[in-house]
């Protein structure tokens, strides 16, 4: 079960320890990987929340996966998370990091979804567009291909969701003729 205080714990201790250390750069990279290691693997994440699968193993299999491709630390503690039993929450624990991280990097996420792939120059035209429009100066974009929203684009930043596809307008235009907005202008 989520559990986001435990979660948001565990990775606010991880983040002060690498800014302690100087090694927060090296420890993002590796949470990065685990990160899509869990995303990319339904199995991987049953695994860590079985409880029939003793810990021991858990980590052999962790450690085989990563095979050294992670630091240290981050070994120590994946056996810290599996010594405590909280192995199960590394997903969550994982996304938690990666939230405090961008924070203390003032990085901001805006995901952009358009119906086909965007070219470099469009991609660095809309990255100029939105940190002039929010005063952002470190901006990760997230691209995401939707065929469904037949053209345009659908931008979200934080809170904001700026909506300028062809399917949103389609049903603009079918919200009006249902409510017959367009007799009353007639007549």
């Amino acid at each position: 079960m989520p559990n986001p205080r435990l979660s948001s714990r565990y990775a606010k201790s991880l983040l002060d320890l690498a800014i302690e250390r100087g090694q927060q750069e090296e420890l993002f990279a590796d949470v990065n990987f685990l990160s899509r290691v869990c995303k990319g693997n339904p199995d991987f994440v049953n695994l860590l929340k079985s409880p029939v699968v003793k810990a021991d193993t858990k980590v052999k299999i962790i450690k085989a996966i990563t095979g050294g491709r992670v630091s240290a630390m981050m070994d120590t503690f994946i056996e810290l998370l599996t010594r405590k039993t909280r192995e199960s929450n590394l997903p969550e624990i994982l996304s938690s990091f990666i939230t405090q991280y961008k924070a203390y990097k003032n990085i901001h996420t805006v995901n952009l979804t358009t119906a086909l792939p965007v070219s470099d120059s469009v991609r660095e035209s809309i990255i100029q567009q939105v940190r002039k429009a929010s005063g952002f100066d470190n901006i990760e974009l997230e691209e995401k291909v939707d065929a469904s929203i037949i053209g345009g684009f659908v931008l979200q930043i934080g809170d904001k969701l700026v909506d300028a596809s062809i399917a949103y307008d389609l049903k603009a235009i079918a919200k009006q003729f249902d409510n017959n907005d367009f007799i009353y202008k007639i007549r």
